[in-house]
């Protein structure tokens, strides 16, 4: 069953508005809010969370709510505000509370509710005494240096959602920075047809972090390496160095594919630096248009400017800013950027990905002029461009999926100088570099293979290594 509901309306829901909302569950809840009153959330008497309902998001980009939430969605159209409510596992009135809090705030401002089967507007009773659940095992969810999760322990805090598609949300990140801070680690429990979005698989990437897939025969299994896992000591741990057998099943080849192109620029932190155009650029290389918009977390929501970024990361700085960019709904396309200063200036890893229904469809053709115009225009250090098959949605099944085969590699001027331009381009394999930049300042660009060769990982191994040789690498 859905444990999180959500009301798209034209309209922002007002506090009067919420307030009627919020008392779908009577008027004998309590009712608190986060420190920054970015979250309202309504409580038992004695004080058990039941639904958080986070701070209304106004949406400005098109197909957002249908690449999150499935085409049956009915949006309305740009702008409107997304109002998101998760109900707690532990209590069974929590998520038709949740259904009819969304509920009545799409019957008083339009709109609809997703799942559309959850909005209501009743009034939901919640008794008075709660089960304390395993005091052995779980800390209280309203723990003060954690968001509310499903189960909380020493060491883990896990989070169970059910829903199609799970995004890198506001709360998701919230939850993941916060446990990380406490020493814990972030467990998502889902069923096998759950999918996750770029933003999350790479926000989870490492460990403790874990996607925990139950498995339709039973059991568990990490949906992103396949390790049967099973709940003990509260955490979720590896039983055995096999795979589950949910997790290599076979499947028929997809003729689909994602091109990927991760690259860091560096720049030096002028007063007029503005971020983000290196990404636009290779947007507009490999799609014919920029990004249409960027946000911190999904849905992403705020219309693409790289000045109003560029005022977020000067606001954070010196600490690094994490951010997500997204293209038009026709082409999927989907980016994070990360940007730091560094010693030599400010550096931005960027790694854009794109889905194509079929290889025939992929731009390798302009793969090489994108590196020229990074290398010209901003600062480009390196980039490696992969290509796998994979869903042209650009979401991920915990599944055994096609690797990424290498397309190209390309070093910027820097790293060609301090190598050395003799021998950067004279490697230990069958690969003649094409030099881009100027003959004062050159760069140069590899071409490993058209993504079809596994091959081309041995390739750029023996290029890497023999570029890290060089007496001036270091």
């Amino acid at each position: 069953m859905t444990k999180d509901v959500i009301a798209l309306t034209p309209k922002l829901p007002d506090t009067r508005t919420l307030l009627a909302g919020l008392f779908a569950g009577g008027p004998d809840l309590g009712l608190t809010s986060t420190r920054d009153g970015g979250v309202l959330q309504l409580c038992t008497r004695v004080g058990r969370p039941l639904v958080s309902v986070e701070a209304p998001l106004l949406i400005h980009i098109p197909g957002e709510a249908e690449r999150l939430l499935g085409g049956d969605v009915s949006a309305p159209s740009p702008p409107y505000w997304w109002t998101e409510a998760r109900a707690s596992t532990a209590v069974p009135e929590a998520e038709p509370l949740a259904g009819s809090v969304c509920g009545r705030l799409t019957t008083l401002l339009g709109g609809t509710v997703w799942p559309r089967a959850a909005g209501t507007t009743g009034v939901v009773t919640i008794p008075q005494e709660q089960p304390a659940g395993d005091a052995q095992d779980v800390v209280a969810p309203s723990a003060p240096d954690v968001p509310s999760v499903d189960v909380l322990t020493e060491s883990t805090a896990i989070v169970i959602s059910d829903r199609p598609i799970l995004a890198f949300t506001t709360w998701l990140s919230d939850v993941l920075r916060t446990t990380s801070a406490t020493n814990r680690a972030l467990h998502l429990v889902t069923p096998p047809q759950t999918r996750l979005t770029l933003p999350l698989r790479m926000a989870l990437r490492g460990a403790p972090n874990r996607w925990v897939v139950q498995a339709p025969a039973g059991g568990y299994y990490d949906g992103l390496s396949g390790v049967p896992l099973a709940w003990q000591q509260g955490t979720f741990t590896p039983t055995s160095t096999t795979v589950a057998d949910a997790f290599t099943r076979q499947t028929e080849p997809t003729p689909e594919r994602q091109l990927t192109v991760t690259f860091r620029t560096s720049h030096a932190p002028t007063a007029d630096l503005v971020l983000g155009r290196g990404l636009e650029t290779a947007w507009r290389h490999l799609t014919g248009a920029a990004p249409v918009g960027w946000s911190t977390s999904e849905p992403v929501n705020l219309p693409w400017s790289p000045r109003q970024l560029t005022d977020l990361a000067r606001d954070r700085s010196p600490a690094p800013t994490h951010l997500i960019a997204i293209g038009a709904p026709d082409h999927p396309s989907i980016a994070t950027l990360r940007i730091a200063r560094t010693k030599a200036g400010v550096a931005q890893d960027i790694t854009l990905t794109l889905g194509y229904t079929s290889a025939a469809e992929v731009p390798l053709d302009a793969v090489e002029s994108l590196a020229a115009a990074l290398v010209d225009e901003h600062g480009l250090m390196t980039m490696l461009t992969t290509l796998r098959a994979a869903r042209a949605d650009l979401t991920l099944t915990p599944r055994l999926e096609a690797p990424p085969i290498p397309v190209s590699f390309t070093l910027g001027t820097r790293d060609v100088n301090a190598i050395g331009l003799t021998h950067a381009r004279r490697p230990p394999v069958a690969l003649r570099p094409r030099q881009l930049g100027t003959p004062a300042h050159p760069a140069l660009h590899y071409i490993l293979g058209d993504g079809t060769d596994a091959d081309a990982w041995t390739a750029l191994q023996h290029l890497t290594t023999h570029l890290k040789a060089a007496p001036g690498a270091g």
